[in-house]
């Protein structure tokens, strides 16, 4: 009794031990993983991506203090997206926003920097308007039955140029207002045509004509500076306004088509009229795309790009400078293997400025005006553009985007330093998500061509998981997947829904010189779709890709690469097809921009029919194997709507498991936002 013995656990002591730690190491675990799933972003899905706001129309006052800009946002309830104009001070601060009521859009400085003109639907039909700095006194400067668009001051600021639509025989207004309620009353909706371009995109031609009007700005009766039969500016192939107003402010240089048929053409020109009005001069000859007219601010020049091969929508965009007083045209890039895009002059006039798309990024470069060299100035992982200054040349303004975020506004020193944000819209709704930045990386394509990519891996991504792959294939084909915020194919909304997305630029790909664009016309499904199954081919070989689990998407020129590969590859496990080409032959007889098909396949079918034949993917339907879903709009006039239907049947008709998306109130884009959703 006196001793103490040790005491043993017993088997229930002992089975209490090992449950307890049993708990304890349960509990551990779990409280890692819900500090996990805490700290997870949320999914990036469609509902994210339209809560976002979309900046665009930067311009900087002429006194270099403030910049203008339009904000555009979803509503999904009204299933519309306004857009609304705002001013951040070039300097830096907060930005504001400055109209509320309607859609406002296209801000334009006055030369003192005192009044904002603009285009705004508050009063129902878009008219020009114009405001003070902090959008009061804001009045309507026309009232046209057919609205107004496009408004620009004129430099010694006393006048308006802009466009709207008239009735080329009409003399005044009220003619234009009575005819266009005959039109809309009229019961009888029938179309009678003569000619071809009957029909665009998503509209049918009528009877009206796009002109450039004038107007003071005090108001009164605007003055048609472009009477007759064309649309001026026409429908564009790229580059800016299309017409411009030159510094002293008495004369408009704008682009037109004037061949006789506008269809198979693409030759547009300069030309340039009086502000008061009278007969138009054409000051360039040249038989492909003429386009983007600026003047120099001290009025001596005006720059221009322009494509050298008539007929062809995607030939190299060289940059044209032209002495006014001589009208002497000097190519500035020809040097240059990549297309000019928008251009920009100095405050002096001794520069100009340029961007430039190269390798799936777009930069900004700078020559003198009286040619030479170029010298990159803004480059990186994005895509750069509507660069402006200070009148005094030492600040410069410009948009700034990349795969993870929207465009903001930057400021950078011309003289080097570091830029600077001078807006930040999303960057609280990003934080949320973590969106991962692009990855690229090369291949060895047909006939040892390199060819680039560029790679999302999903969100969350973890190491030693697999995961499965959507191949995304862009349209044009003269086109590209680039280091930018694509708001209709979005990249991270795929991969927030778990895949690894590659976006290959194969062969026809622009950025990679003209000769690699090129080397698509007439082999649409040739070294493109080598090249396309060599970055297959990559992916399907990376530790973190399921090979059995890839599907691809496409849309136009994409949707008609799905289609080819149903018929010739059987290792994807979906295939998605929007507003693809589907048969060749019945293509070319239903598109409107003829000159298209009459370069790309050298010829109409009945010119050249072992072309349309080979290529066309109508041709190998008893090989479709691949579960597909086709999607069209019915307003798309590009790429018309029984390509989709076509397609549709012959998988329903092999037994193929198909869906038809048909959006009856979309074109070759679905863009309403509710669809958007839908779609997604």
């Amino acid at each position: 009794p006196g001793l103490r013995r040790e005491a043993r656990p017993g088997p229930l002591r002992a089975s209490s031990e090992r449950y307890n730690r049993f708990m304890f190491r349960y509990l551990l675990a779990c409280s890692v993983a819900c500090v996990g799933l805490l700290a997870q972003k949320p999914s990036f899905d469609v509902e994210a991506l339209l809560k976002l706001k979309r900046l665009a129309e930067p311009q900087v006052s002429p006194d270099g203090k403030t910049v203008a800009f339009t904000v555009s946002t979803t509503d999904l309830e009204k299933n519309t997206r306004p857009r609304q104009i705002w001013v951040v001070p070039v300097e830096g601060g907060e930005p504001r926003q400055i109209t509320r009521e309607g859609n406002n859009e296209r801000p334009r400085w006055a030369p003192d920097s005192r009044k904002i003109a603009f285009i705004s639907s508050r009063g129902g039909v878009p008219q020009v308007w114009h405001m003070d700095l902090d959008g009061g006194n804001a009045k309507p400067i026309t009232s046209l039955a057919n609205g107004a668009s496009g408004v620009l001051f004129t430099g010694d600021g006393k006048n308006l140029v802009f466009t709207s639509e008239v009735y080329p025989d009409c003399a005044d207004e009220a003619c234009n207002k009575a005819r266009l309620e005959a039109e809309n009353t009229n019961a009888v909706k029938a179309r009678v045509y003569t000619t071809l371009l009957y029909r665009h995109w998503n509209q049918w031609q009528g009877a009206r004509r796009r002109h450039l009007f004038v107007v003071p700005v005090e108001g009164g009766k605007p003055a048609d500076l472009t009477p007759g039969n064309r649309d001026v500016p026409p429908f564009s192939l790229g580059g800016g306004d299309d017409y411009a107003v030159a510094p002293d402010g008495q004369e408009v240089c704008y682009v037109m088509n004037a061949e006789a048929e506008l269809a198979a053409s693409t030759n547009s020109d300069l030309y340039v009229v009086t502000i008061t009005g009278g007969e138009a001069k054409k000051i360039t000859a040249n038989l492909g795309a003429d386009n983007g007219p600026v003047y120099s601010p001290d009025g001596k020049y005006i720059a221009y790009r322009a494509q050298f091969r008539a007929g062809y929508e995607s030939d190299r965009w060289r940059l044209v400078v032209m002495e006014r007083a001589g009208v002497r045209n000097n190519t500035q890039t020809e040097g240059l293997d990549r297309s000019v895009g928008s251009i920009t002059w100095s405050p002096d006039s001794n520069r100009i400025f340029f961007t430039v798309e190269d390798r799936g990024r777009t930069a900004v470069q700078m020559m003198a005006a009286t040619g030479g060299g170029a010298r990159v100035i803004i480059s990186g992982a994005s895509t750069v553009d509507d660069v402006q200054f200070t009148p005094d040349g030492k600040i410069m303004i410009y948009t700034e985007q990349t795969g993870a975020r929207p465009a903001d506004l930057y400021r950078v020193s011309y003289g080097g330093g570091t830029a600077s944000r001078l807006t930040q819209l999303n960057t609280a709704d990003l934080e949320r998500y973590g969106l991962p930045s692009f990855e690229e990386f090369w291949v060895e394509g047909a006939e040892r061509t390199r060819v680039h990519s560029l790679l999302l891996k999903p969100h969350g991504f973890q190491e030693g998981q697999k995961y499965p792959v959507l191949f995304l294939i862009h349209g044009g084909p003269q086109g590209a997947w680039h280091e930018n915020f694509n708001w209709r194919w979005n990249p991270q909304v795929f991969a927030a829904a778990g895949f690894v997305v590659v976006m290959p630029n194969p062969r026809g790909s622009t950025g990679y010189g003209q000769r690699y664009t090129d080397e698509i016309n007439a082999d649409w499904g040739g070294k493109v779709y080598d090249d396309i199954m060599a970055v297959v081919d990559h992916v399907s070989a990376l530790p973190y890709a399921d090979a059995g689990r890839m599907a691809a998407a496409g849309g136009s020129y994409g949707g008609y690469m799905a289609n080819w590969i149903l018929g010739h590859s059987g290792r994807f496990r979906a295939l998605v097809s929007h507003a693809g080409v589907f048969d060749l032959r019945s293509m070319a007889g239903e598109t409107e921009e003829l000159w298209f098909p009459m370069w790309e396949f050298r010829g109409l079918p009945w010119d050249n029919p072992d072309v349309y034949s080979r290529w066309s993917p109508s041709y190998y339907v008893k090989d479709f194997k691949t579960p597909t879903l086709a999607i069209h709009g019915e307003l798309d006039y590009r790429v018309p709507v029984g390509q989709g239907l076509q397609l549709f049947t012959a998988l329903q008709m092999q037994k193929v498991p198909s869906k038809l998306l048909l959006f009856p109130d979309e074109g070759h884009w679905i863009q309403k936002p509710l669809n958007s959703v839908l779609w997604y």
